[in-house]
């Protein structure tokens, strides 16, 4: 008997032990082996990953000044699983004293200046574990709450865009919406200024608490790059006060004036771009949607008499012509059945190429053009950059429209020549005289300088330059456009001590039902002549009043002068290098 209970006891211990093996195996199978993944489930079910944004990147103008940054502030959010009642030390009564969640929400709705029912209903929501209180608080507000204490409610860093620089080339700067940005240099060098976010990777237990022991690892965020303007904000300010006042002083639909820099090393960078109305990226909704894009880049239309530079400068590089040629100018021409007048009806002149270029007659400027056949003039248009778009670092291509000489009406191979029959932009406009004051050379017109990085890494943008005519074609075209403000059509932009050039232009304005009902009236002028240093164009779309009512050497003459003594450009004694403009005696032009 007591041998049989001992061999039962035998084979008991020895099935419970294999059995113990077989457990263990199967523990060592799943948790060791894991191979269905069960404890890695378990332990990612646990992670929790919070995102760790980046700064976003500042934009600065020319001299680092800020146009646009980020404020830090923060959003308020709660865990609804975990706020509720709890108790508080009080000091006062020496005790613990409960507080109860709605009392909490009273509270919060102070300190946040919220709805005290919208602050309950977020401490309270069901089936959640994520519920915003409050967003974009600013940190003395933060800290108000986080002396409260209360379980469940936490901040999360976010960044607030601010624009210290206000409306001082809003349109440039852009400015965000809700869902990220809009327009301008906010859009189009988002990915730069953005930043890389980082995140926060740690374990929670069933109650949402993180535990202290388990894993945690922290990615930190790469903060966005500052973007560094060629724009100069206090010229920029000053640029479009001077418009604006322009604009309003004959009650136009809009207008522009634009600064670039010739100096060597720094062609083609925009100094000022401004507007006469500007949004404020601050309140983007304030301002007519037509002012919250760049109108240089925007609004196409016929150069007119500045669109003679191209014509004038074709037949120099073509050696067809010097400024001092000699020709008899008419009031009225006829070609190919075609019939063209200049502004004034005045005698027959005898007046050489400069002085049909100083006042701008169109019979002058045709009599030189067909000089060339169509499509050599064409070519011309399209090697200055017309009927090609034009992008300054905005993301905005600036449209020119020019119908090639095959679709050309009976009109258009004269009105070419005289800055009609084609369209462009201020941007347009702009590179043509920059070229020519410039060597003949294109420097590429851009708004951007620099990316920076955060540890002060620079990436300067590179623009390859192109010649498109010749030093001396340059040269000449200086000349000729010294003559303009000497003794052609704007004489009003000369400045004391300085050797000033420029061109006029007026155009007519195309108006949606056919015809025209309007004019577009412009100026661009360079200075000093014998060391070019800047340009200033300055633009006026539909002036009211009369043709020839209106005159912006005035406006360019105040920008120019700003722009020299900002830049501590001294006046020189350089005679100027004009050529006469008359055969023979000096007449009279009929203003």
């Amino acid at each position: 008997m007591a041998r049989t209970l001992s061999l039962r006891m035998r084979i008991g211990l020895a099935i419970v032990l294999a059995m113990l093996v077989v457990l263990g195996g199967r523990l060592f199978h799943v948790q060791g082996l894991d191979p269905a993944g069960h404890a890695q489930e378990a332990i990612s079910n646990r992670l929790h990953t919070v995102e760790l944004p980046a700064a976003r990147g500042n934009i600065l103008d020319s001299q680092n000044r800020l146009m646009a940054s980020s404020a830090d502030r923060y959003d308020i959010v709660a865990d609804p699983r975990m706020t509720g009642d709890y108790t508080v030390s009080d000091e006062a009564l020496g005790m613990r004293r409960p507080v109860t969640v709605e009392e909490t929400a009273q509270e919060l709705a102070v300190i946040l200046e919220r709805d005290y029912h919208e602050v309950l209903q977020a401490l309270t929501a069901e089936d959640t574990h994520y519920s915003v209180v409050a967003r974009s608080v600013t940190p003395e507000a933060y800290q108000q709450v986080a002396a409260l204490r209360a379980p469940g409610i936490y901040a999360e860093p976010v960044s607030e865009r601010t624009y210290p620089a206000g409306s001082v080339a809003g349109s440039v700067v852009g400015f965000m919406g809700s869902d990220g940005p809009l327009e301008g240099i906010e859009l189009v060098q988002n990915e730069a200024l953005t930043g890389e976010p980082g995140e926060r990777i740690y374990e929670v237990g069933a109650d949402g608490v993180r535990i202290p022991t388990a894993t945690y690892e922290e990615i930190p965020a790469q903060d966005g790059q500052d973007v560094r303007l060629t724009i100069d904000q206090d010229l920029q300010w000053f640029a479009q006060e001077a418009i604006a006042a322009k604009a309003n002083e004959y009650n136009a639909q809009w207008g522009n004036a634009t600064v670039v820099d010739l100096r060597e090393g720094n062609e083609g960078k925009i100094l000022a771009m401004a507007d006469s109305e500007t949004v404020d990226p601050a309140d983007p909704g304030a301002t007519d949607e037509l002012f919250r894009r760049p109108l240089a880049l925007t609004q196409s239309f016929e150069p007119g008499s500045t669109g003679k530079a191209v014509t004038f400068a074709a037949a120099l590089e073509e050696g067809l012509i010097s400024g001092d040629d000699p020709f008899s100018v008419p009031y009225r021409l006829t070609v190919n059945g075609e019939t063209f007048r200049n502004a004034r009806s005045h005698d027959q002149y005898q007046m050489t190429a400069a002085g049909i270029f100083a006042r701008s007659y169109n019979t002058g400027t045709i009599m030189i053009g067909n000089k060339m056949d169509e499509q050599t003039r064409y070519d011309y248009l399209r090697r200055v950059g017309y009927d090609q778009p034009i992008d300054i670092g905005l993301g905005i291509d600036g449209q020119s429209y020019v119908r090639p000489p095959e679709e050309w009406d009976r009109r258009q191979p004269m009105t070419t020549q005289f800055g009609q029959g084609y369209e462009g932009t201020v941007m347009h406009n702009v590179q043509l005289y920059q070229m020519l004051a410039n060597g003949g050379v294109r420097h590429p017109l851009r708004i951007v300088d620099a990316t920076v990085e955060p540890d002060g890494t620079e990436h300067p943008v590179v623009a390859e330059p192109e010649q498109v005519f010749s030093p001396d074609t340059s040269e000449e075209m200086l000349k000729l456009m010294e003559g303009v403000v000497e003794y052609g059509s704007a004489q009003g932009a000369a400045i004391e001590g300085y050797r000033v050039g420029g061109k006029t232009g007026t155009a007519e304005a195309a108006s949606r039902s056919g015809g025209f009902d309007g004019y577009t009236v412009n100026f661009v002028g360079v200075a000093p002549l014998d060391d070019p240093q800047f340009l200033v164009s300055v633009t006026v779309h539909r002036p009211a009043g009369e043709f020839g009512d209106w005159d912006l050497t005035d406006t360019f003459q105040d920008i120019m002068t700003h722009t020299l003594t900002s830049y501590d450009v001294p006046p020189s004694d350089a005679e100027s290098e004009a050529y006469d403009g008359f055969v023979g005696e000096r007449q009279d032009y009929p203003w």
